[in-house]
């Protein structure tokens, strides 16, 4: 590894460029439209502009990122935490445009982001478990049936998803229905 492109904004992108040069290793940031005077940039060896005002017209933009670190001669790619960091897609991307993706392997990232698979992982390496399901539920009625057996609260989550979209925590059994309804729409709405 000789130069990182650091595909994020803000503090972490600082922070990896710090580490990059602690490491030896020159930096490039991409920036949206708003954040062209933002510290990161002036902070990196490079910066290159993404174009767009909007996290989808720039930092979530797969292809104006693998430009970006084209033009720059960058043989690796941070993701930095957030927008693409728990992408899989992306880390295929970037290993697939021969860089080195500063991260889990694209089948870790796949695997570890449905929260059923992860946990069936967990359980074969012997770490230890809040109670919870062994597969997905199918209703709030499993949800509630769950939470008689174990007590409360109960987190309802999606399987797939990050962010903390898709999470409630009942916290009484009159209310596990109506936020198994808001989790289940919530996660549909962002991850389809």
């Amino acid at each position: 590894m000789r130069k990182v492109l650091i595909a994020n904004r803000g503090e972490i992108a600082v922070r990896v460029i710090r580490a990059c040069r602690d490491a030896g290793l020159g930096s490039v940031a991409v920036y949206a439209d708003p954040d062209r005077d933002a510290p990161f940039v002036r902070l990196a060896d490079e910066a290159f502009a993404l174009g767009g005002s909007t996290a989808k017209d720039s930092y979530l933009d797969v292809c104006k990122l693998l430009d970006a670190a084209a033009s720059a001669g960058a043989d690796a790619v941070h993701p930095g935490y957030g927008f693409l960091s728990e992408n899989a897609d992306f880390a295929q991307a970037v290993v697939d445009a021969g860089l080195t993706w500063v991260g889990p392997t694209p089948q870790a990232i796949r695997d570890l982001g449905d929260k059923v698979t992860a946990r069936h992982i967990a359980t074969r390496a012997g770490a230890p478990l809040v109670p919870g399901t062994k597969e997905p539920v199918s209703g709030a009625e499993e949800v509630t049936a769950f939470a008689e057996e174990h007590g409360l609260p109960v987190a309802i989550k999606a399987a797939f998803g990050g962010g903390g979209r898709g999470l409630k925590v009942a916290r009484k059994l009159g209310e596990i229905s109506q936020l198994y309804d808001s989790a289940v729409r919530e996660a549909v709405n962002a991850f389809g």
